[in-house]
């Protein structure tokens, strides 16, 4: 396994849609398994493929460091599609792409998601709580989003030159992060 770099702010992969995963073949495997690795060594419960500069429908999720989700399995999803949502929480957000920067985000508390799991079978499943939290996160970057676009445009404002300092490249982080 492998650590790979993660792209941050103002990389262009991370503006982009990606595109749905075919098949599961070796080169997917490996890349699963390097990303669950990238993912463990930046203390991170969530990580998209755009994020390590692969422009696919894939996104890593593993909440069990956290004490009340020590029971979670793990879970690899692979192009996740939003079938419902129920209720709206506000709770606090970060991103391993968006190093130090950290905000609260209004998302549904409650998501019905239809996706593949790493051996390609198809799965219909309900989420709440972190997992649902994770899981929506990550799916705004494979659609080319962040965090930070959801918030309201007084918070922008303040983060400005947070935001274009990670630009820039003069980001901080305790894991490895691609050049610019």
């Amino acid at each position: 396994m492998a650590i790979l770099p993660i792209y941050t702010y103002g990389d262009a992969v991370l503006k982009k849609v990606a595109k749905p995963i075919k098949k599961v073949d070796d080169k997917i495997q490996k890349l699963i398994d390097d990303m669950f690795e990238t993912m463990a060594q930046a203390n991170g419960i969530g990580l998209a493929a755009p994020q390590v500069g692969v422009s696919i429908r894939l996104m890593v999720v593993d909440v069990s460091c956290v004490k009340e989700c020590k029971h979670i399995p793990p879970m690899v999803i692979i192009n996740p599609q939003i079938l419902e949502t129920k209720g709206e929480v506000l709770m606090e957000e970060g991103c391993l792409s968006i190093p130090g920067v950290r905000e609260e985000v209004w998302r549904p508390e409650i998501i019905k998601l239809k996706y593949r799991d790493r051996d390609f079978k198809e799965r219909i499943e309900e989420f709440d709580g972190l997992v649902s939290r994770v899981i929506q996160h990550e799916l705004d970057h494979l659609n080319g989003e962040l965090f930070v676009e959801k918030l309201d445009s007084k918070t922008r404002r303040e983060l400005k030159e947070e935001l274009e300092a990670i630009k820039r490249g003069e980001a901080e982080a305790a894991y490895v992060l691609a050049e610019k």
